[in-house]
């Protein structure tokens, strides 16, 4: 269950994300919501082999949208994690 791909479900790729890749050595992924730091940042060193200096993690709320029909619907929420590399460390995504 605690496995590291149970844990980070994608890379969040944005502008604002690789931003902070490359001003503050930051990448953004979307995480299972009941995970935590810890979890995060283990799974990040074990499936990239980098060395994680912080972990940051916020909740993203679902969006309310309307489809075909008359009656709104709402997205799912999920958790979004920034985590910081250590120094020279650098992720490739291709």
């Amino acid at each position: 269950m605690n496995e590291p791909y149970d844990i980070i479900k994608t890379v969040h790729l944005t502008e604002k994300a690789s931003i902070l890749s490359e001003k503050h050595n930051q990448y953004v992924f979307k995480v299972r919501m009941n995970a935590n730091k810890v979890q995060i940042r283990q799974a990040i060193e074990k499936l990239f082999k980098k060395k994680v200096v912080r972990v940051n993690t916020t909740t993203v709320g679902g969006k309310f949208r309307r489809g075909r029909t008359q009656h709104p619907g709402r997205t799912s929420d999920w958790k979004k994690a920034i985590v910081t590399l250590a120094p020279g460390e650098k992720l490739e995504f291709a």
